[in-house]
């Protein structure tokens, strides 16, 4: 798995819970320190929050495209501190949340097209296997799905890849294991994930990284700070740094 220009690259787990926003963001603050243009869209369609998590208040967001009242171009909001781009959601959207077909489609077709402006756009998506969220997950050029060493996440980290390998057969997809208590126990919660996998969706998803538990996370979270700003050298920014080098 590797990132070429113009990409789009999903970002989605089978549950919340799981830090599947704060790891879309650090991804995309650590993609622009090794000096990409990046964009990070927050796809979590009713329950984004990425915006919040970076102490945000855009004037246009998600919704107000959506409306026909601007245009994605329009919604773009610079993120100076971590050097990209932002698109927020809107929390608490039903609208948003049960958006039509022709509607998404249109939403697609216009992050196509601002991917040209952009080496990479991160796409944020919702948790859970709504149609929304699978079609989001299919248009991606390439899908990280997120899991922890809980069981139930491993579950519906599974369930993602089964749906994605039928949603698009032979797409690119890797795992990232977060929140992980050590390097091989994440390395021993994928292999039990490739096992599943191989046994019975005949895919392999490579491991694309692993981060480990660092409880500055919680911390930069409260204040509402990127962790490689805050907290530059932790482990878990050590961690996500290496998980960009890779995908690089």
């Amino acid at each position: 798995m590797s990132i070429a220009c113009g990409r789009l690259l999903a970002v989605a787990s089978g549950k919340g819970g799981v830090g599947k926003t704060w790891f879309a963001i650090t991804l995309a603050h650590a993609l622009s320190r090794e000096g990409r243009r990046v964009l990070l869209f927050d796809g979590d369609l009713g329950l984004a929050n990425v915006d919040i998590q970076l102490g945000l208040t855009p004037t246009r967001d998600l919704a107000a495209m959506l409306a026909g009242r601007a245009s994605l171009a329009d919604c773009v909001l610079r993120y100076a501190p971590g050097g990209f781009d932002i698109v927020a959601g809107q929390s608490g959207s039903g609208a948003l949340a049960s958006l039509d077909g022709a509607a998404l489609e249109a939403c697609l077709a216009a992050l196509r097209d601002a991917a040209r402006r952009y080496d990479l756009v991160l796409l944020d998506l919702g948790a859970g296997l709504e149609s929304g969220v699978r079609r989001m997950a299919a248009f991606a050029d390439q899908l990280l799905v997120l899991a922890t060493e809980e069981p139930t996440s491993l579950t519906d980290a599974y369930a993602v890849l089964k749906l994605h390998a039928a949603d698009r057969p032979g797409g690119d997809a890797g795992v990232v294991v977060n929140q992980a208590a050590s390097r091989a126990g994440g390395e021993r919660t994928h292999a039990t994930l490739l096992r599943a996998c191989q046994a019975f969706l005949g895919t392999s998803p490579p491991l694309a990284g692993v981060v480990r538990r660092d409880e500055r996370v919680r911390e930069a979270i409260r204040r509402q700070a990127p962790l490689l700003t805050r907290h530059p050298t932790s482990i878990a920014a050590a961690d996500v740094e290496a998980i960009a080098r890779t995908l690089l």
